[in-house]
This record gives structure tokens, C-alpha cells and sequence, in this order.
């Protein structure tokens, strides 16, 4: 993997710091007390040069305890004001990395369903916890840490050059090599950052694939595999972050040995300079913690600076989402109001953005009427579901258009649209909440009596009044306490709550026993009642009550009627149709 260039990084650099702009006053106040604080640790080696020289001199014992007192009080000044910066930069960290995270997760939120398909959860999910937890004490403590490394710089230097213009000499020539050394290390960790981000994503999908599919791990008795999966994902971000860390010793070695060095050549020099009477040995004093006040906050910046290139390696991640434009937009276009329900798709042609060279549908005509029930059924891969996907906006045609009563999709609100629309799956997703909650999905502001009245609609409350809880039961993960066909109800119930003018059943029963889909059927036939209506279907039970039928075969459709007209014709209806009872 090349090196990210320069730009970006300052660019990344830049944002970062301004996402504590919001967080300002409290920033400033902090600034304010590390003001305090620092100008503190500088008066230090004063008040010791004080007490050196009049210990080696006349040995004032009342100014030897003047000195101690004011040195005690400039200690208790300096404790109180970094507990006291200490806490507001970090609660303006914390509140700007939650920020962060909130908006992170509302860009993602809004992305259109091809961004989910190029991506995996796991990574998705390491960018919103991993990274953004990297940025954290960047935003905050580190940026008052910066600050106080420099003002001790700044002043320690000054009180260097005050002490012994000469001494102070000697001393900063170890400065700029060190100073050179920091940027060319802070290059090389940001781009080995990067690649540890990078990692810890893939590990982190490894890890949310294996847990969410935890059951079909242990019907194949695939625990090694998914094990050793996940080791040599997390031992390879291992790897990255050991050449890290080496690169980080060997830095502050050199460092080290730069500062100590330093030290020796100010002793060596500084004794000749008191030998000769042209420094005191309060002055020596003085100037070592000086010497050493510099290094520490040498030592620190060259650190955080490395931490900066971190959070720039991690920025770019996020900044790339936040920065990211859906292609399908929620809110743009106009509002879909005063639906009736009549669809229409015009020599509609599509292939899924990761597929672009396999055409999914192929010149597809379909029209639908206000209220009529039409039957979409094909052998496996014809394109059924995707004719669903399309009329719920999660992509747009490549050639052709789908209307919704006259109007072109791509001129609405996606948002309006869907909400005008509701889906049951073959396999519905139950989030991990209430039964009341999940059916509640459909409809926020709903009360008891209207989720109670949808469950009934749906076949539900029977089953739902005798758990313990009612509808107060938790369905776990993915609804994995209830069986398929309560989780296939609850799933209407949720529907029949958003009251839609227009119904999307894909392969609703399709994975139901006879009595499960009985109910079930039951349940959807009340709920099409007087909604444009598209049925997904294998099954005969499903499809021969549609008003009609239309058969897709290699993205297109090939055949359209009732069902017993299409029965009366030769055809792949009629093929599917038997085969089906054949396999019964």
C-alpha cells in the first residue's frame, strides 16, 4: 500500500481540530487555567536557583522558608489548575466524539442501499467504536497537552536563554535533528496507523459474521475454522501494530539518548562556566530543570504527535463516510401524497452496481391498478425480487422507469415513498425489543389499542396473550426467541399498523409449515383488502388468488394472466405449477 500523501493528512489534521470548534468555551476556559498551570511549572526553577544560591551563599534561613512556602504554593496552583483543565478538555472530548459518532451513524443511516451492499457490517461498525475512539483524546486532552508542551517550551527556552545565553547555545543544537527526526516518524506511523485501522476493521467483520451466524457455526461444527478465522485476522493487525510500536522504541531511544546527551553537554560546559565565576550554582541548578522541562515537553510532543497521525489515519475513514453523498438521497424530490396506488415499470433495465456486467431485469413492462392484486413468480435469479426493490427505491432503473401514480420514483421523496410502502419478507427482521416495539416500527405514535388491533388483524394476539409478558416479551436478536411463523406475523401486525396504500409480500410463507402458513395467509389476505398489492410467490396457495400473474424468466417477463388462464396455456407457469405438485 503506497503512502497517503501530505495533503489529506493536514486536511484530516484541520477537520479534526475543528470538530472541537462547537466545544469552544469550555476549550477556552480550560486554555485559560493550562495558562495558569504551565506559567506555574516555569516559576519552579526560580524559586530553586533562589534556594541554591542562598544555601551555598549566606544561608538566609528566612528566605530559605520564604523560598520552600512560595514553591509549595506554586505547587498547590498548579495541581488545581490541571485537574481543572484536565476535566474540561476531556468532557468537551467526550461530547465532541459523541457528537461525532451521532453523526457518523445519521450519514450512514442515509446512504443508499448499494453503499451497504459494497460494504460489510463488521467494518461499518469498527468505524463508528474503533475509530472514532482514536480521535478521542486528539480532540480534547491531547490538544491541551499540545498546548501546555509548548507553552513549557516556549518559556523554558526563554528562561534558558535569560539564565545563559551561551549554556542554552549547546543545548538547542540537540533540538532540530530531534525536531526532523519527529516529522519523519510521525509520517511513517500515520500510514502504519492506517493499515492497523484497516486491520482491526477486517478482524472486527470476522468477528460480527461469525457471532451474527452463530448458529449455522454450530450446525457445521465450524468452531476451529471460524476460530482460526478470527486469530489470523487479529494476529495480522497484531503484526502491524508490533513494526508500530518498534518504530515508536527506536524513536524514543534516539530521543533519549538526544536529551541525555544534551544533559552531559550542559553539566560538561555549565561546570566550566561556575569554575570560572561566570554562573552561579543556582543558575546550573536552575538551567538543568530547564534543560529537562524542554525534553519532557520535546518527548511529549514528539508523542503526540504520533497520536495526531494516528487520529489523521482513522480521520480519513470517517471524514470519507461523513464526506459521502447517497445516491439516492432520503428527502430529495417531491412528496408522495394522495396515493392511490397505480404502478407502472417502462422498459425498466437494471443490474445491481456490484454486478454491473450480470442485467438482472431486461425491457420489464409491468403495470399494476389502484387495488389489484398481481402475482410475480420465476424460477430462481429471474429478477422477482429485485422488480420489489426497485418499487421501494433502494436502487434506480439503469434504463427505463417505475411510476407510482404518474409519477417517475426518481422525481420523489425515497422517503415519502417508502412510507407509503410496507414490505413482509420471507424472512422479516424483528429488532431486538418488545413485541409491542417491533410492531410499533410501523407506526411510532401509535397507542396500545392500535398495536393490539394490528396483532388481531395479523393472527397475532393469540399467541402474543400467552407469553408471560404479552406484548411486553422481548424477541432477542433478529426475533430468535419466536418461532418463524410468529415472527412472520409480527411482521404483518407491523404492516397492518403503517396502514400503506401499496403492499410488498416477498416470498412471505414461503419458509412457513401448513398450520403457520394458514394463519399467516389468513392474516395477509385481510391485509390486502383494498391495497395495491405485489406478491412474491413459489407457492400455488399464495399466487392463485391474485387477479393476475405475471411470470419472469431470465429478467423478463414471458407470460401474464390469471392464474387459470395461464394454466390453460403451454408454458413455464404451467411447468412451475407442476413440478411443484409433483414435488408435493
Amino acid at each position: 500500500m503506497s503512502s497517503p500523501p501530505a495533503r489529506p493528512s493536514a486536511n484530516s489534521l484541520r477537520r479534526i481540530l475543528a470538530l472541537a470548534k462547537p466545544e469552544s468555551p469550555r476549550l477556552i476556559v480550560g486554555t485559560l487555567f493550562l495558562a495558569l498551570g504551565s506559567g506555574a511549572s516555569l516559576l519552579f526553577p526560580q524559586a530553586i536557583r533562589f534556594i541554591v544560591d542562598r544555601a551555598t551563599g549566606d544561608g538566609n534561613s528566612m528566605a530559605l522558608d520564604s523560598a520552600a512556602l512560595f514553591l509549595v504554593l506554586v505547587a498547590a496552583v498548579q495541581a488545581a489548575a490541571a485537574a481543572i483543565r484536565f476535566a474540561l478538555f476531556t468532557v468537551a472530548g467526550e461530547r465532541v466524539v459523541t457528537r461525532l459518532r451521532s453523526d457518523l451513524f445519521t450519514r450512514l443511516m442515509a446512504q443508499d442501499i448499494a453503499f451497504f451492499d459494497e460494504r460489510k457490517t463488521g467494518e461499518l461498525a469498527s468505524r463508528l467504536a474503533s475509530d472514532t475512539t482514536v480521535l478521542q483524546n486528539t480532540v480534547s486532552v491531547n490538544i491541551s497537552m499540545a498546548l501546555r508542551f509548548v507553552a513549557s517550551i516556549v518559556g523554558g527556552v526563554g528562561f534558558l536563554l535569560y539564565t545563559s545565553p551561551r549554556l542554552s547555545l549547546v543545548m538547542l543544537a540537540i533540538v532540530p535533528p530531534v525536531a526532523l527526526g519527529a516529522v519523519a516518524y510521525g509520517r511513517r506511523v500515520r500510514k502504519l496507523s492506517r493499515d492497523v485501522q484497516d486491520s482491526l476493521a477486517r478482524a472486527g467483520e470476522v468477528a460480527e459474521e461469525s457471532l451474527a451466524g452463530v448458529r449455522t457455526v454450530r450446525a457445521f461444527a465450524a468452531e476451529p475454522a471460524e476460530t482460526a478465522r478470527y486469530s489470523g485476522a487479529v494476529e495480522q493487525s497484531f503484526d502491524l501494530a508490533k513494526r508500530r510500536t518498534v518504530l515508536a522504541a527506536t524513536f524514543m531511544g534516539v530521543a533519549s539518548f538526544a536529551a541525555s546527551a544534551a544533559a552531559a553537554a550542559v553539566l560538561w560546559y555549565g561546570g566550566h562556566l561556575v569554575a570560572s565565576g561566570a554562573l552561579t550554582t543556582g543558575g546550573l541548578t536552575s538551567f538543568l530543570v530547564y534543560t529537562l522541562l524542554v525534553a519532557f515537553a520535546l518527548g511529549g510532543l514528539s508523542d503526540l504527535w504520533a497520536d495526531f497521525m494516528k487520529a489523521s489515519g482513522a480521520a480519513e475513514r470517517i471524514f470519507e463516510l461523513l464526506d459521502r453523498e447517497p445516491k439516492i438521497p432520503l428527502d430529495e424530490g417531491r412528496e408522495l401524497t394522495d396515493v392511490r396506488g397505480y404502478i407502472t415499470m417502462a422498459n425498466v433495465a437494471f443490474a445491481y452496481p456490484t454486478r454491473r456486467d450480470a442485467p438482472v431485469l431486461k425491457n420489464v413492462d409491468l403495470e399494476i391498478s389502484p387495488g389489484e392484486v398481481v402475482a410475480i413468480v420465476g424460477p430462481s435469479g429471474a429478477g422477482k425480487s429485485t422488480i420489489a426493490a426497485l418499487l421501494l427505491r433502494f436502487y434506480d432503473p439503469d434504463a427505463g422507469a417505475v411510476t407510482i401514480d404518474g409519477s417517475d420514483l426518481r422525481e420523489l421523496s425515497a422517503a415519502s415513498v417508502r412510507r407509503n410502502i410496507a414490505i413482509v419478507s420471507q424472512e422479516p427482521l424483528l429488532f431486538s425489543a418488545s413485541i409491542r416495539d417491533n410492531i410499533r416500527y410501523g407506526r411510532p405514535n401509535a397507542t396500545d389499542a392500535d398495536v393490539e388491533a394490528a396483532a388481531r388483524t395479523a393472527n397475532a394476539h393469540s399467541f402474543i396473550e400467552r407469553f408471560p409478558d404479552g406484548y411486553n416479551t422481548l424477541v432477542g436478536e433478529r426475533g430468535v426467541q419466536l418461532s418463524g411463523g410468529q415472527k412472520q406475523r409480527v411482521a404483518i401486525a407491523r404492516a397492518v399498523l403503517k396502514d400503506p396504500k401499496v403492499l410488498v409480500l416477498d416470498e412471505a410463507t414461503s419458509a412457513l409449515d401448513a398450520e403457520s402458513e394458514h394463519l399467516v395467509k389468513e392474516a395477509l389476505d385481510r391485509l390486502m383488502i383494498g391495497r395495491t398489492t405485489l406478491i412474491i410467490a413459489h407457492r400455488l396457495s399464495t399466487v392463485k388468488g391474485a387477479d393476475r400473474v405475471c411470470v419472469l424468466d431470465g429478467g423478463q417477463v414471458v407470460q401474464s394472466g390469471s392464474h387459470a388462464e395461464l394454466m390453460r396455456q403451454e408454458g413455464l407457469y404451467r411447468r412451475l405449477v407442476e413440478r411443484q405438485f409433483v414435488a408435493a
